[in-house]
C-alpha cells in the first residue's frame, strides 16, 4: 500500500483510539464492566459514519464515476458500499450499485486452480470484455442489458436488469478485483475513484502483543459462516487458508492501487463476536484437526470481556453484517 496513505490510515486509528480512551484490550474491559461500552460502541458507529460521508464527498467534488469498491474476507464490503450509496444520495447522487460476481464466465469456461478444481477467484473468471464495455457503454448514458449470474445452471441471465445510469452520476462496483487494473483496462483512469476497506485492529493485549487483523477477519467470518451459511467452525478454519493464499494474489497486491483505505474494524467488535464465537470453537474436539487453531483463537478471547447485550449496535452497522441484524445484507 502507498506509504502516505497507510500512514494517514494508523494516524486515524490511533486518533479514533484515543477518543475512546481504549489503547489495550484492559481498557475495553473496564468499559464493558462499567456499561460504558454502549456509549464506545455509538462514538464507533458516529467515527465510521463520518468518514464514509468524507469519502462520499470525495467522490462527489472529483465528480468520478466508476466507483472501485475491494478487500479481503469478512471486510464488509457489502454494508461499506451500501452506507456510502446513502451519503452520496445525500449529496444529490443517484448511484448505480453493481457486483462484478454477475459478470462470471459460463461455468464451462471457468479456469481451474492446481488441483483441477474451478477457480472462481482469478480474474480471468470474470467476462472482462463484456464487463468493460457495459460499462462504457453506462458511462456514455447507453442503455445495458446487465447480466444476472445463475450460480445454479452457471450461466449468464440477461433481460431480468435492462438500466443506464443517470449522466453524472457513479457507478459502484464491488469485487475482490476492484483494484486490479485488468479488470477495468478499457476504462479511463480519470473516471475510477478506488477504495480498499479492511479492518485495521487498534488493539493491543500489552506493550509487546497486538490482535493480528487477519485473527479478526476470521472470527467475523466464522459467526457469519454459521449463522448464515451453515457452516461448522471446523470448515471455516479447515477453508481459511486457501482463501488467505487467494487474497495473497488477487488483494493484497493491488492495494496501493486505492485513493482511500477505508479501516472497517470497531474497536468494540472482538468483546461482540466472542458471544458467538466461543461455543462454536469449543464444539471442536482434540480427535479433528483443527483443533490446534481452535485453541489459540480461544486463549486469545479469554483476554476479553463479553458484550452481552449487543442491541445497541445500529441496524446499519458493519459489524451487523456478520452477527446479523443488518439492513443491508
Amino acid at each position: 500500500m502507498d506509504e502516505v496513505l497507510l500512514y494517514q490510515v494508523f494516524g486515524e486509528t490511533k486518533l479514533w483510539a484515543r477518543l475512546m480512551g481504549i489503547s489495550y484490550v484492559g481498557d475495553l474491559n473496564e468499559k464493558v464492566e462499567s456499561g460504558e461500552y454502549k456509549d464506545i460502541i455509538q462514538i464507533s458507529e458516529a467515527l465510521h459514519e463520518k468518514k464514509i460521508a468524507q469519502i462520499a464527498d470525495m467522490i462527489t467534488k472529483q465528480k468520478k464515476r466508476i466507483i472501485l469498491i475491494s478487500g479481503p474476507s469478512s471486510s464488509g464490503k457489502t454494508t461499506f458500499a451500501r452506507r456510502l450509496i446513502v451519503q452520496l444520495r445525500v449529496n444529490g447522487l443517484e448511484p448505480l450499485y453493481l457486483g462484478t460476481d454477475d459478470y462470471f464466465v459460463e461455468r464451462s469456461q471457468t479456469p481451474r486452480d492446481e488441483h483441477g478444481e474451478p477457480n472462481y477467484e482469478d480474474i480471468t473468471a470474470l467476462d472482462l470484455e463484456l464487463f468493460n464495455s457495459d460499462m462504457n457503454k453506462l458511462l456514455s448514458g447507453e442503455e445495458v442489458d446487465i447480466p444476472t449470474f445463475d450460480f445454479l445452471n452457471g450461466t449468464k441471465v440477461f433481460g431480468r436488469r435492462i438500466t443506464r445510469a443517470k449522466a453524472g452520476h457513479p457507478i459502484l462496483i464491488e469485487g475482490i478485483h476492484g483494484l486490479n487494473r485488468q479488470l477495468t483496462e478499457d476504462i479511463p483512469d480519470e473516471e475510477k475513484f478506488k477504495i480498499y476497506i479492511s479492518p485495521l485492529t487498534q488493539l493491543n493485549i500489552d506493550e509487546h502483543n497486538r490482535i493480528p487483523t487477519t485473527d479478526a477477519r476470521m472470527l467475523r467470518r466464522l459467526v457469519r459462516d454459521y449463522l448464515f451459511r451453515g457452516h461448522t467452525a471446523q470448515s471455516t478454519i479447515r477453508a481459511w487458508p486457501k482463501v488467505r493464499r487467494g487474497e495473497d494474489k488477487n488483494i493484497f497486491p493491488y492495494n496501493g492501487e486505492a485513493d482511500v483505505f477505508f479501516n472497517s474494524e470497531h474497536i468494540y467488535e472482538l468483546s461482540v463476536l466472542k458471544k458467538y464465537a466461543e461455543p462454536l470453537l469449543l464444539q471442536i474436539t482434540r480427535q479433528e484437526p483443527e483443533y490446534g487453531e481452535a485453541v489459540r483463537m480461544l486463549k486469545y478471547l479469554q483476554f476479553f470481556k463479553t458484550i452481552e447485550d449487543d442491541s445497541v449496535i445500529a441496524n446499519n452497522s458493519i459489524i451487523r453484517e456478520f452477527i446479523g441484524g443488518s439492513i443491508f445484507v
